[in-house]
């Protein structure tokens, strides 16, 4: 055991264990929901947490373009400007360095991103990130990476993504250490390291490696579902399954949400997930059932259907009796109230699956 980590068991690759942060004990596997700009869309804080998560993400590169980190600390930080008491992890800012490709400009010091409201130049280094982060008052922090894409074009960037990815790790942990020094563990926020490689196994094998020789506290798996077909995402977590070591250290997907995925990365040694697909599903009338499949709400044959979503389902949506037939009509006239319903039943159904293999364990 560590300090901040216990893994409690192991169970046919799946862990079960306890992510100790300054706001709060995180219950692992745990599925996390994007809060990108301070806010999961749709949902008040109590919304959120009623559905079981355990931590919440939010993305430093829109939260620095608005209002801006010293907007943030001066409202009280993270917690208290979005009133949200679970733990908060701030992604480093990588994903948009693949995300937003199309108006930025990749150099060694770091990224300038072109504002596409202002136009203003926005950059981004592995320190920027960490300062950022540090103000807005996170919880868990992530080290910038260089993340590209893994289609047929992003696929020639590996080798520069990867070995520029670990010296930006270097100077995100030597600025984190420098801006920590003197907290004690229990006031501090906790660092990840992100490993890159893409789809080639030797260097995702020699990534892992880097990052787990250093002094983070949990390891992130940076640059997948971006591009790649689902057999090649599982097949790299399968591979890289078998090459964590023995330190007890949470392990963390970046940007993967779909249930498939989800079930599959947690029997592969996974514990924290986060992405935005649950909330964008439902504000498009997408919701999972039972078995991992996905309905369509506006579909005509729910017009005069009485029954929930899912009646195995625990979610409130679901407790609360709102019926196919009313969610279709709310989505029918554009009523943003059929979105925040069935974004609550997509997370809870992802928080159900962790906790199924929570108590397998």
């Amino acid at each position: 055991m560590s300090e901040y980590f216990d893994l409690l068991s192991e169970f046919h690759g799946a862990r079960a264990g306890v992510l100790k942060t300054r706001a709060g004990d995180v219950h692992t596997p745990t599925f996390m929901p994007d809060g990108t700009r301070g806010a999961v869309k749709g949902l008040t804080p109590e919304m959120v947490r009623s559905t079981g998560v355990q931590a919440v993400l939010a993305n430093t590169y829109h939260l620095h373009l608005q209002p801006g980190e010293d907007t943030v600390a001066v409202l009280g930080g993270l917690h208290e400007f979005t009133k949200q008491v679970l733990p908060l992890l701030t992604d480093s800012g990588g994903f948009q360095v693949f995300s937003l490709a199309h108006i930025n400009k990749i150099t060694e010091d770091g990224v300038h991103f072109k504002d596409p409201k202002t136009g203003d130049t926005v950059f981004l280094s592995p320190e920027k990130s960490i300062q950022i982060q540090m103000k807005l008052g996170a919880d868990i922090m992530v080290a910038f990476d260089d993340v590209t894409a893994l289609d047929d074009k992003g696929r020639t960037r590996t080798r520069e993504a990867f070995d520029r990815t670990h010296r930006w790790l270097a100077r995100s942990l030597s600025e984190f250490q420098r801006l920590t020094k003197g907290m004690d563990l229990g006031e501090r926020p906790l660092l990840f390291g992100v490993v890159q490689g893409g789809l080639d196994k030797e260097l995702r094998k020699q990534s892992l490696e880097i990052v787990q020789s250093l002094p983070v506290d949990g390891i992130a798996i940076g640059g997948l579902s971006v591009g790649e077909s689902r057999e090649e995402m599982h097949g790299m977590l399968g591979y890289l399954a078998d090459h964590y070591d023995s330190s007890p250290r949470p392990r963390f997907l970046l940007g993967v949400g779909d249930p498939i995925d989800l079930r599959f990365a947690i029997q592969h040694g996974i514990d924290m997930l986060d992405c935005v697909l649950p909330t964008r599903n439902a504000r498009h009338a997408t919701a999972w059932v039972a078995g991992d499949e996905k309905i369509h709400l506006t579909n005509a044959k729910f017009i005069a259907d009485r029954d929930v979503i899912d009646p195995g389902c625990d979610c409130t949506t679901c407790n609360f009796g709102y019926s196919k037939g009313f969610l279709r009509h709310q989505f029918k006239v554009n009523e943003p109230l059929a979105g925040t319903l069935v974004s609550i039943h997509n997370i809870r159904y992802l928080q159900r699956i962790c906790e199924e293999y929570r108590k397998e364990n």
